[in-house]
């Protein structure tokens, strides 16, 4: 009896379906001095800087902001705790007003804890403002990019530092450019799964530890920590550095995720999909991913199902489905041979014509191409 308590709850141990479901993470701020350096050193924008006001604040949104409204005098819906953006409008409307009135317009948002102002075109920035940021200590920067293009990569940096993220366990790789994240119990195999296909030529993402991040509303990135890297745990073995043994084409550094494949011990009562007329999805971060779950024994080629799994997501991804082909085949041959019984049942003299036991076959007739 005690035998079989164990075996119900390793079996419900096993089969328990993986958690997917995770609450996000989410960055709460970056300072402005990593705005700056990440913008000028990593992305190469040209930003000047104009003043030296600490860059100690934070910036808590990915959006931005213009204040337009505000220089004007309207402040009720000023959101000032984003990056401000002073474009051709903003700078021609302060320069044509007189020095007193634009330094009572400059007042109205200098009064607000601003994180920075960034002043796109080129456009001039006269003294006597800068010089009220600066007693503000709000930072100000200078580009020559236009207002749009700046806009664009502030947007998309911010979006991406702010973007939800959670950590997963699992094993990520590319295969044929398919961003497959093998998902299991631990010990399952899923690192042997990865390390197989590394050796056959595909690409480790990461391994054990797998950030998968959402970009936008409906694409997942996936990369390593900045621990573990490209390390890779192999029971028996130990640790190994892909990137070292095989070198750099064995390696990437982000890929987006595109299919899940769960590995799951086989089970003799549990009906698997054996057709995929109807394709599974799983959540991921609220983005729905295809879900293969994938039951696995000893002897069976988990890599080489795994490179067909890429191989047909692709052929699906050009228009061809090979279930639905398959399905359609079916449906006409019966079809057929519906029509073909109406038929003999119509014939005057009632005979039955004589099967054909070649019908079936894929061709009529056999070539002398045998030995």
């Amino acid at each position: 009896m005690a035998g079989e308590r164990e075996r119900l709850s390793f079996s419900a141990m096993v089969f328990r379906p993986m958690d997917f479901n995770k609450s996000p993470l989410k960055k709460k701020d970056i300072t402005v001095a990593d705005f700056f350096n990440a913008l000028t050193e990593r992305l190469g924008v040209p930003l000047e800087r104009l003043n030296h006001a600490p860059m100690t604040r934070k910036i808590v949104e990915r959006d931005i902001h213009r204040p337009g409204l505000a220089l004007a005098g309207f402040t009720n819906l000023f959101t000032y705790q984003r990056v401000q953006i002073l474009g051709n409008t903003e700078s021609r409307f302060l320069n044509q007003l007189p020095p007193e009135k634009r330094k009572e317009a400059f007042a109205n948002i200098t009064s607000y804890k601003i994180p920075c102002v960034c002043v796109t075109d080129s456009n001039e920035f006269v003294p006597e403002l800068l010089e009220m940021a600066t007693k503000a200590k709000i930072p100000v920067f200078r580009t020559t990019l236009s207002t749009t293009k700046f806009i664009y990569i502030v947007t998309d940096f911010l979006d991406d530092q702010f973007a939800p993220y959670q950590i997963f366990h699992g094993s990520m790789v590319d295969v044929y450019g398919i961003g497959i994240f093998f998902a299991g119990r631990s010990g399952i195999g899923k690192s042997e799964v990865a390390l197989d296909l590394v050796e056959r030529g595909h690409r480790l993402v990461a391994d054990d530890a797998v950030v998968i991040t959402r970009k936008g509303e409906s694409v997942l990135m996936a990369s390593g920590t900045d621990t573990i890297g490209h390390f890779m745990e192999i029971r028996g073995l130990g640790i190994i550095d892909v990137e070292a043994i095989f070198g750099v084409r064995a390696v990437r550094y982000q890929k987006r995720v595109e299919i899940v494949v769960e590995l799951l011990e086989w089970d003799n009562e549990t009906e698997y999909d054996r057709t995929g007329l109807e394709p599974k999805t799983v959540e991921i971060l609220g983005v729905p991913i295809q879900h293969v779950r994938l039951p696995i024994y000893p002897g069976k080629n988990i890599t080489v199902i795994a490179e067909v799994i890429a191989l047909n997501y692709l052929l699906k991804h050009y228009g061809y489905d090979a279930a639905q082909e398959m399905d359609k085949r079916i449906r006409d041959k019966i079809a057929s041979n519906s029509k073909r019984g109406k038929k003999r049942r119509s014939t005057r003299n009632g005979e039955k014509k004589r099967r054909n036991h070649f019908n079936d076959r894929a061709i009529d007739y056999f070539e002398h191409d045998f030995e």
